[in-house]
């Protein structure tokens, strides 16, 4: 429908007719709404519905949406109801709706924004065919501690690459135009600083520096709100003594003013209410009041605003200005995705836009460029003089597990494993052996085998929201039959499935390869075959520091210095006396089956003004005798400024593929601005001085140069 008039015109003519009860009803977001929400409906005291099966809905299947029924409820909303508006649907679609992909820490090992933005264009596409038109993702909160189980839900521990997923996520879910039918909205969460929960313990209290929150959290919220996101989502934790939902400075003063954030900004499950146990309300009416007039504008769940905000205006406590402000915000969401127009969804639509080849394709490519090779001593790609595997783990015959947590609607029926992946894949006169059960089977079965591929890892249950860990080693009873296996000589290539880096230095050390192929989606077994066999290169790189053992934790790459330096005699071994203080795999690792030499670097001017560029280069080369991919990473130190600065930061990259002996330049430039920090006077500026700058395949190795950033021509 045309109406000749604008959003902003349409919300405001709708506004002036509403009642305060259908006004806060549009903030009160319900559980599983159903027919028998009648009452509720009609009388417009429900804005949204949410469909999970629980508050920890990734850790519980449920038997999905029914398209019937949403189109059933919507029905009553818009022509039973006063004013007919319409229910926004919302569900949580976090690594694909029916085609699963990768989870998010295993897209970030692609290094490809590319595959990123087509994977949630296309979970988009599916969860809109289902009815659902509001999804509560990309999660983007950084993450240094790998004991906290949320870790599997974002893009790891570096705000670069994580921004530019973020952006790349934004716009696959959103688009150009969220009126379109197959886009939905898309949410970042947890705003902010969830990813710091002390301990690695889930919703517990955060303790970040107010210069750390702005220059290492804060940045993929930035990048997700400039991408023009539709909404946020509060988080459960503190700030520096103040919760999320409590903390005007946060909600308003820098989403509101300072990044001039217009799109909606919901609580967590329940979070509202929960004010009252961080102990700074007395009770639910205190909780409703201090977080509208932080900036809140919807309620999930908890029933708080609905029960609440009504009486606190009635009574002339609350003035309704917040609340017009919220509902503005609310319905004008809902009529940039045409739901005014478009109320109901097309039930013959899924079958054109769900789970089609292109697809299944895209999940296939999203986890061939996810899987890290971490070791390889030859033995990979398997060699054709190998006749006998034996294929053992407990991942060797899953499906769902290789979904990976938060895959409400994903199907184990068509997902395939990697014994039946492996056995389709197998050379003429190659057996394969499949044992899983009995260790000592196992190992007697070993004794007859040219290799061993060892499926094991971590089940999807032991990652994800309310699911962490204190010891990141690999589950109880996996390694006890590996090492029976290799004290035989028995060359074993483990396959680790995980929703996190794993402490793996036993593999590291005794396996002949280590492929870690997370919680690789749909296609998960499909794509480990591949890369086994030579099909396709393992494409991954690690988007998270892999630490040695549990007591390094945390440990990240772009740490600051210390004013006392690790002599020269202990730049080996590090401060532990029972550990080597190095990373057992660095942020950005991951092997090829070709390599690749860095030389030439170069750049333009060593001597660069605050408003230029830095323009780098250098040439890569593929020695090896087959094509391959790299990811070409580019880093950057600030060498002397008014606050201490981190040892290295990643401030751009680039995948590609060469041929073999092909030899390309690769070029960055990087526009000083992104130099910035918070200074020691707590404002973002870049400061004048030295700077060191790397190009190499990870963040321990490359060549170095250096410039400096001058002012007036310094």
């Amino acid at each position: 429908m045309n109406t000749g008039l604008t959003v902003d015109e349409r919300v405001g003519k709708l506004l002036s007719q509403m009642t305060l009860t259908e006004k806060v009803g549009q903030m009160n977001q319900i559980n599983n709404l159903g027919l028998d929400h009648g009452d509720v409906i009609r009388e417009g005291r429900v804005g949204s519905a949410l469909y999970a099966s629980s508050a920890t809905a990734g850790n519980v299947r449920d038997a999905g949406v029914d398209l019937d029924n949403l189109n059933a409820i919507q029905k009553m909303a818009v022509e039973q109801s006063r004013l007919g508006i319409p229910l926004l649907f919302a569900r949580d679609v976090i690594h694909g709706h029916r085609t699963v992909f990768p989870v998010p820490i295993a897209q970030a090992s692609s290094w490809c924004p590319e595959l990123v933005e087509k994977a949630a264009s296309i979970a988009a596409k599916e969860a809109a065919a289902n009815g659902i038109r509001w999804t509560f993702t990309p999660m983007l909160d950084i993450c240094r501690d790998p004991r906290w189980g949320r870790i599997t839900e974002g893009f790891g521990e570096d705000p670069c690459l994580c921004s530019r997923l973020a952006a790349s996520a934004v716009r696959g879910y959103q688009g150009d135009d969220l009126s379109d039918p197959l886009k939905i909205a898309a949410c970042a969460k947890h705003f902010a600083g969830y990813g710091g929960a002390e301990g690695g313990r889930d919703y517990n209290t955060t303790d970040i520096g107010y210069r750390s929150f702005r220059d290492i959290f804060l940045p993929p919220f930035m990048a997700a709100a400039n991408e023009g996101i539709a909404s946020i989502m509060a988080a459960f934790n503190e700030i520096d003594g103040v919760p999320a939902l409590a903390n005007k400075h946060m909600l308003t003063e820098i989403l509101r003013n300072e990044w001039k954030f217009d799109g909606v900004l919901i609580s967590d499950w329940n979070a509202v209410c929960e004010l009252i146990d961080h102990g700074i309300v007395q009770d639910k009416r205190e909780a409703a009041f201090i977080s509208l007039m932080s900036g809140l504008d919807m309620d999930m769940v908890s029933g708080t605003f609905i029960a609440e905000l009504p009486s606190l205006v009635d009574e002339g406590k609350l003035s309704i200005e917040p609340v017009d402000a919220a509902v503005k915000r609310i319905l004008s969401l809902k009529f940039k995705l045409g739901l005014f127009e478009r109320p109901f969804v097309d039930k013959t639509l899924g079958k054109k836009v769900v789970l089609t080849p292109e697809n299944r394709a895209c999940a296939l490519a999203l986890a061939q460029k996810s899987m890290v090779l971490l070791k390889n001593d030859g033995i990979l790609p398997l060699k054709k003089d190998i006749k006998r595997i034996l294929l053992t783990g407990e991942f060797a015959r899953s499906r769902t597990e290789l979904f990976g947590t938060w895959t409400l609607d994903g199907r184990s029926e068509e997902t395939g494993s990697v014994e039946e992946a492996l056995s389709q894949r197998l050379p003429d006169g190659v057996h394969m052996d499949v044992h899983i059960n009995y260790p000592d089977e196992i190992v007697r079965m070993a004794r007859s085998t040219d290799v061993v591929i060892a499926c094991i890892g971590e089940h999807p249950g032991r990652s994800g929201e309310a699911n962490s860990i204190v010891s990141l080693d690999l589950p109880p009873g996996q390694l006890e039959r590996l090492k029976a296996i290799a004290d035989m000589g028995i060359p074993i290539v483990a396959v680790v499935f995980a929703g996190r880096p794993l402490a793996i230095n036993w593999l590291s050390k005794r396996a002949a390869a280590v492929l870690y192929a997370w919680h690789p989606g749909i296609e998960g077994g499909r794509a480990i075959a591949e890369i086994l066999f030579g099909d396709v290169e393992p494409g991954g790189r690690l988007p998270v520091t892999f630490p040695r053992a549990t007591g390094q934790i945390p440990i990240y790459y772009n740490h600051k210095p210390t004013g006392r330096p690790l002599p020269p005699s202990l730049k080996e071994y590090g401060r532990y006396n029972d550990c080597l203080d190095q990373p057992l795999y660095p942020f950005g690792f991951g092997l090829s089956y070709t390599s690749f030499t860095y030389e030439k670097l170069e750049i333009v001017k060593n001597r660069i003004g605050t408003d230029d560029s830095i323009e780098v280069s250098c040439t890569v080369t593929n020695n090896g005798e087959r094509e391959g991919e790299e990811v070409v990473q580019f880093y950057v130190r600030d060498c002397v400024a008014s606050v201490t600065r981190p040892v290295k930061e990643l401030k751009a990259f680039r995948r590609i593929c060469l041929a073999p002996g092909e030899k390309r330049i690769i070029n960055f430039t990087v526009p000083v601005a992104e130099l910035s920090f918070t200074n020691i006077n707590m404002k973002k500026t870049v400061e004048p001085g030295d700077f060191l700058f790397w190009i190499g395949p990870n963040s321990m190795e490359g060549l170095e140069g250096s410039f400096r950033v001058t002012v007036d021509g310094d």
